[in-house]
């Protein structure tokens, strides 16, 4: 699979694509620019990657177990290719998960999931309950990558101590048609201890622009 690379220096940042989007959509749509400053200065690297959401969410066509199952051999593939090529590129141990929309389910769930791995997720205007796209269907395997249903269920200290460790941010409007499910997920997270930064703009907030302003502001921290 194909991804591109910015920059030389910092904290390495892993970027997913919205719905079905590509390895290149941050830079068409300006967000390589409005982090220009933080590319250029050595403070951060960005690693955008290719998305299979043809293959696993929205392909309508296959089973949702099997959307499933592909969504989690994509797991696989950035935590066991991605991740090791990011760290032969720089070894920064400081690693950042970010996405927009849909891109932000993927990010913080691969962050909730992996929480040993991540120190950072940014999720702007995202939805974390899969269950949006299994067309009433639900089992294990989709469980298993719905953060909004198994946030609740983490009882491992080993895996809840990581993601306390974890800065969790989660931005959106407060006219987004997901800002109820972002203040169910925010909440979630509190009740088991794990802190988090839930972040409400005005209006809907959910395109490019605003986008553009959230990573500029909340990729360094969550104030």
């Amino acid at each position: 699979m194909e991804l591109l690379v910015f920059g030389h220096h910092g904290a390495r940042m892993l970027v997913f694509p919205t719905s079905m989007g590509r390895y290149f959509e941050w830079e068409d749509r300006g967000m390589i620019e409005a982090l220009g400053e933080h590319i250029d200065q050595g403070w951060l690297q960005l690693f955008c990657v290719d998305s299979v959401d043809d293959e696993s969410w929205y392909a309508k066509w296959k089973h949702p177990h099997d959307r499933a199952v592909r969504q989690g051999q994509y797991e696989d593939y950035v935590v066991r290719e991605v991740l090791p090529f990011s760290q032969s590129r720089n070894g920064n141990p400081f690693l950042v998960a970010a996405g927009a929309s849909f891109g932000a389910y993927h990010a913080v769930n691969m962050g909730l999931r992996n929480p040993h791995l991540f120190n950072r997720v940014l999720g702007m205007s995202g939805l974390y309950d899969i269950r949006e796209q299994t067309d009433g269907y639900y089992d294990d395997a989709i469980a298993a990558q719905n953060p909004s249903h198994y946030v609740s269920l983490v009882d491992d200290p080993g895996r809840l101590e990581a993601m306390r460790r974890m800065d969790i941010i989660l931005a959106t409007g407060r006219d987004d048609s997901f800002v109820g499910n972002n203040e169910y997920l925010s909440k979630a997270l509190w009740e088991k201890g794990v802190g988090n930064a839930l972040r409400l703009w005005d209006g809907w907030a959910h395109d490019w622009p605003w986008w553009r302003d959230m990573v500029r502001l909340y990729v360094g921290g969550s104030d």
